[in-house]
């Protein structure tokens, strides 16, 4: 199995994008005045575009444990590659823990400060533009369920094996 995986934080706060109106009409985009936020662990899989997700108040080493668990229960006796950036959370006792009890699991670090290599990042792109962006949304609990609903829902394509070859440098994630 080969796996993008990234993070994001979400917030009440609706980001904007240009839309159609009514000539004179502007549309009204309210602003939420607090910080209150959640935030999302994803793991794309690069071959059938399908996303697993867990939702979190925080981003750390323990939580990102849970996730690494949750990939593992999602593919059992298959090999992984987990393609992943170099997040402070994505090390620790609780990580090592995790890959030293799995070594079907192997990782593969991108390079820093390069999101666009991360097929994972065009999912939350995708995602904020079909749900988060000129949200009406009161209630942070309600933009995280569609949210959640919308990863889980869709499949997300990306050309990346392709592009970089990762069938031939490693056949045994056939």
């Amino acid at each position: 199995m080969f796996l993008a995986e990234d993070e994001m934080s979400m917030y009440l706060q609706a980001t904007t994008m240009a839309v159609w109106a009514p000539k004179g009409q502007t549309p009204i985009v309210r602003a939420h005045p607090g910080r209150e936020k959640t935030c999302f662990y994803g793991s794309l899989d690069l071959r059938t575009g399908r996303d697993i997700v867990t939702q979190s108040p925080v981003m750390n080493a323990e939580v990102t444990a849970q996730h690494l668990h949750q990939i593992l229960d999602a593919f059992p006796e298959r090999p992984i590659l987990l393609l992943w950036d170099r997040a402070p959370w994505h090390s620790g006792q609780s990580i090592r823990d995790v890959l030293a009890a799995n070594p079907r699991l192997e990782i593969l670090k991108l390079p820093v400060a390069a999101p666009d290599l991360n097929p994972q990042e065009h999912v939350w792109k995708a995602t904020r533009r079909a749900v988060s962006h000129n949200h009406t949304l009161r209630r942070l609990p309600e933009l995280a369920d569609e949210i959640r609903t919308h990863l889980t829902t869709h499949t997300f394509k990306t050309t990346f094996l392709d592009r970089y070859g990762f069938d031939v440098i490693h056949p045994m994630f056939n």
